[in-house]
């Protein structure tokens, strides 16, 4: 069971995902927050799997809350809800640490899969947000040739699985171009994520950007 804590000012807007949700019986909603400060207490005392988080809210925004939870090293993996599609708000609560965005307009469909994806520690974010993502956060300086490289421990199999990961592919399609299974997958990422001594999927796609490693990956077609 995947347990779920849906954070929106909007009372209707959170009966809204409940509904969806609790439509599916491998999904549960166990609790409602209506700012962000409400959202850490709340996620604190249950432990939800996943949290849908609003990023425009009073008291306390998404972005601020979503950086105080992964500060406090919670299990839960937050997914921000976005009324206009992507934009510097989204990259902002990327960079704190949220594991990918939904517009609060999306298909039923669509939010659940993401709220399954997030909860088995994937992404949601297709080629064309990683590429934004990237975009901002590759704008720092690059790294100087002398620093140590944790990227040299990566297998190379490894590797191919970092650049289809920082080429916005989720883990059923890097299995499907590497002809092996999802779990496997799911396993490299994990060495991955490891070695690297980032916490996220956006992290390894900037570092593999950063440090020249799409150059010669020609996106699947």
């Amino acid at each position: 069971m995947i347990t779920v804590l849906v954070v929106d000012d909007q009372a209707v807007v959170r009966a809204g995902l409940r509904t969806i949700l609790e439509l599916h019986d491998d999904l549960t909603v166990v609790g409602e927050a209506d700012d962000g400060r409400q959202a850490i207490a709340v996620a604190g005392s249950l432990d939800p799997d996943v949290v849908l988080m609003d990023i425009r809210m009073p008291v306390m925004d998404g972005i601020e809350a979503t950086r105080a939870l992964v500060a406090r090293q919670a299990r839960c993996r937050v997914c921000v809800l976005t009324t206009y599609g992507y934009d510097d708000h989204v990259y902002d609560a990327l960079a704190a640490g949220a594991a990918g965005f939904l517009v609060k307009t999306d298909p039923p469909d669509q939010i659940v899969a993401a709220v399954r994806a997030v909860a088995a520690g994937d992404s949601i974010l297709g080629p064309a947000t990683t590429a934004l993502v990237v975009e901002r956060f590759v704008e720092g300086p690059r790294p100087h040739p002398d620093d140590q490289d944790p990227g040299a421990a990566l297998t190379d199999r490894e590797a191919e699985v970092l650049r289809l990961v920082a080429a916005g592919l989720s883990n059923a399609e890097v299995g499907r171009q590497l002809f092996i299974s999802e779990g496997t997958v799911k396993t490299h990422v994990a060495r991955v994520l490891m070695k690297l001594g980032v916490r996220d999927r956006v992290q390894a796609a900037v570092y593999a950007h950063r440090h020249g490693l799409m150059r010669p990956f020609h996106h699947p077609h």
